[in-house]
């Protein structure tokens, strides 16, 4: 995170509460980075509240320059504006879709999730991140390259929001229920299950510097999972990764991420694996 030269902000006009650009302005005053804001609108003007935005932020001493835009859907607006001003973070307010709009229609913040190339902050709470617990998710479950490469990416922001806030950073993973009909016997019983888990631990709590009271080793599915402990530690900010599955795989599933977006309490930082950026990046330069 202390690389990122350029944040993104969204701008709801409709909310002048403004929390993304709490948190945007939180990060910027220890990176350093640029802050571009942008609202997403086709039909209203909006130049007035960019304007006091922009000079507010310039008088407290942040670099700044602000746009309206508009791209079919917001998400696509936010992607094409991200890759445009090469922004290395967007930061959005998350409003929580109906239930019933949600499963007819993929809600926008999810397309925002799957489809950007950036990490992307989602604030969902304007409870100050200072001296804060900050969890981090992980699949240890998974050692494979991609997951590997994700899961030291999740850890590392997971430091340096800790370090940004003062605060103290806690991971969580969550391993899977025994099933009677497993192929593979480790995952037959309860107790060959977490011990195979606690082995994998061990290793990733050595590469990581993960004390034991700050690992979580749940059993049960991550989308339960991962809500349950961030509520009980009250967490800031909660870091997770997703593949960004799309097609029709993930309009049945769904990725954890996007699951747990409505039922976290807590902030929400999304990363995705390096092929997985690289392959979004090329599809928006087709477009």
């Amino acid at each position: 995170m202390q690389a990122i030269r350029s944040i993104l902000v969204v701008v709801d006009p409709q909310h002048p509460e403004n929390l993304a650009l709490k948190r945007a302005r939180l990060i910027a005053g220890v990176t350093q980075s640029h802050l571009h804001l942008l609202v997403c609108d086709r039909k209203q003007q909006h130049s007035t509240l960019l304007a006091e935005l922009g000079s507010s932020l310039e008088r407290d001493g942040y670099s700044v320059s602000t746009q309206q835009a508009w791209h079919e859907t917001p998400h696509q607006t936010i992607i094409a504006v991200q890759q445009a001003e090469g922004c290395g973070l967007v930061i959005k307010q998350h409003h929580p879709d109906n239930p019933l709009k949600k499963a007819i229609l993929t809600p926008d913040d999810w397309k925002l999730l799957r489809y950007c190339p950036a990490p992307v902050l989602m604030v969902k709470t304007d409870t100050p991140w200072a001296g804060g617990n900050i969890l981090a998710a992980v699949d240890v479950g998974n050692s494979d390259n991609e997951h590997r490469t994700l899961h030291a990416g999740i850890v590392s922001h997971g430091y340096d929001i800790a370090s940004l806030a003062k605060g103290t950073l806690h991971v969580v993973t969550a391993h899977p229920t025994p099933m009677l009909s497993a192929a593979d016997p480790t995952f037959q019983l309860k107790e060959t299950i977490e011990a195979r888990y606690r082995e994998q631990c061990r290793t990733f709590q050595n590469e990581y510097e993960i004390a034991d009271e700050r690992l979580h080793v749940i059993e049960g599915p991550a989308d339960v999972v991962i809500p349950h402990i961030a509520h009980k530690l009250n967490a800031a900010v909660t870091v997770i990764g997703t593949v960004a599955r799309t097609g029709l795989s993930g309009a049945l599933i769904g990725n954890t991420a996007e699951v747990v977006l409505d039922s976290l309490e807590s902030d929400v930082l999304v990363l995705k694996p390096e092929d997985i950026i690289a392959h979004l990046e090329n599809l928006v330069a087709q477009r």
